[in-house]
């Protein structure tokens, strides 16, 4: 209860923090949006919150507005999408804009997440939010032990920074990086929780 109530505190202090720290961020990177690409502002996909409830996180959109039906053209690099855990770097993803790349490699995309933390569906740290489909996707390939990890890291809210990204980001593999995210979740530690904010500055620059 403690834990609950005291994260939620620094939740909604840090997303209030944030956002006024950042106002020429919200300025700025809306309209240089509109200038690099035809489309909206902000990108919205549907994730896994706390309990398995499905939100939707906000992102600055860094891809091509066509970017699902892109795959239906390249099957092959869809199947090395999917063979990657879900990912291609920004070299081999054509569906990123050239300001895109920029706004991922700075980590400035996921700014607008902290509007997920004041509205209660995401926390400052957490678990990485992940698609049903992706959680779909591990259990077929890892078998039951991962669906059990998977339904740990969802017991608390998923976060802007987490576990995962101050321990290697992209180089950890899947399976992995869930393990990490239900220990985490199993702790359920403010201490944890203010270590992960420390590294998070740097795990950030690491991108670049």
């Amino acid at each position: 209860m403690f834990y609950d109530l005291a994260k939620r505190l620094l939740d909604l202090l840090a997303a209030l923090t944030l956002i006024v720290l950042f106002v020429p961020v919200w300025i700025i990177v809306p309209l240089l949006i509109k200038f690099d690409s035809a489309g909206p502002i902000f990108f919205l996909q549907k994730r896994l919150g706390k309990n398995g409830r499905v939100f939707k996180i906000i992102k600055f959109r860094t891809m091509r507005t066509d970017a699902e039906e892109y795959w239906k053209n390249h099957p092959k690099l869809y199947q090395k999408f999917k063979k990657q855990s879900w990912k291609l770097t920004l070299d081999e993803d054509p569906r990123v804009t050239k300001l895109g790349r920029v706004l991922r490699q700075t980590s400035i995309d996921e700014f607008p997440q902290v509007f997920n933390v004041l509205l209660g569906s995401m926390s400052l740290i957490g678990p990485r939010p992940i698609r049903d489909i992706e959680a779909k996707d591990a259990i077929r390939r890892y078998g039951k032990q991962i669906k059990k990890q998977i339904d740990t890291s969802l017991t608390v809210k998923p976060g802007i920074s987490g576990p995962w990204q101050v321990s290697g980001r992209n180089d950890i593999p899947w399976d992995k990086r869930l393990k990490i995210d239900a220990q985490y979740a199993s702790r359920r530690n403010l201490l944890d929780d203010l270590r992960i904010i420390l590294k998070t500055p740097l795990a950030m620059i690491s991108k670049w």
